[in-house]
């Protein structure tokens, strides 16, 4: 939902809402949001424990998540997910691949977000989507090659499901560009945007949760990287 900061800013959470029984990656641990303290039964305050995943709904991955002695989340520069970003839009509905992605002319050192089909309809659903639009080895390659800092996608993995996604992490891992995966895009439009995505600061972390917000860019501040 738009974040309004003023009359003339307007932030757009791309996050997905953390909550019981929301969907998750098969295999990994399900979000749990547990009370503990209620006020309601006579507790002094609320407080809550909470299980997850470190993939769990909007998240960032680190190279460590697919090569052993990368960084961690931690070690995450903040100028890869904070900064000047593009949304791209893919009409392809089955994966995202090179001949699309050269039509968008991406250059050296570009954050992408790429928007599919999957923000029409994927989040309405708690169940997993197996046939998501995914990104191949071959688009991932045609990325690397191109040198962005960041790609964004709009589900719960860059890879898709029924092909080899652990490739194509590692691909865009050892070509030191970072991840951020299971973005809610469906407000948003192709253009040019400000990014501000913060994952949690977890030490060795291979991935974190995060909350991803963005304003579109205007000529008054179009300048600014």
């Amino acid at each position: 939902m738009p974040i309004r900061t003023g009359l003339q800013s307007s932030w757009i959470d791309v996050s997905v809402a953390l909550r019981n029984g929301m969907v998750h990656w098969p295999g990994d641990p399900p979000f749990e949001c547990e009370r503990v303290h209620d006020m309601s039964l006579g507790d002094a305050n609320n407080l809550s424990r909470i299980r997850m995943g470190t993939h769990s709904g909007t998240h960032v991955d680190a190279p460590l998540h697919f090569i052993a002695d990368g960084k961690g989340v931690d070690e995450m520069p903040l100028k890869a997910t904070i900064g000047r970003a593009r949304v791209i839009e893919i009409s392809d509905t089955t994966s995202i691949k090179p001949r699309e992605l050269r039509q968008h002319r991406i250059q050296r050192g570009e954050r992408i977000l790429i928007k599919t089909d999957n923000s029409r309809w994927v989040w309405k659903s708690d169940s997993f989507v197996e046939d998501f639009v995914y990104i191949p080895k071959e688009a991932a390659y045609f990325l690397a090659e191109r040198g962005v800092m960041l790609v964004g996608v709009d589900y719960l993995s860059v890879g898709g499901y029924k092909c080899n996604g652990s490739e194509v992490h590692r691909i865009f891992l050892e070509a030191g560009i970072w991840l951020i995966e299971g973005l809610d895009l469906s407000l948003v439009t192709p253009g040019k945007y400000e990014l501000i995505c913060l994952p949690l600061k977890i030490v060795k972390g291979e991935g974190a949760p995060a909350r991803a917000v963005v304003r579109p860019v205007t000529a008054a501040r179009g300048h600014r990287r």
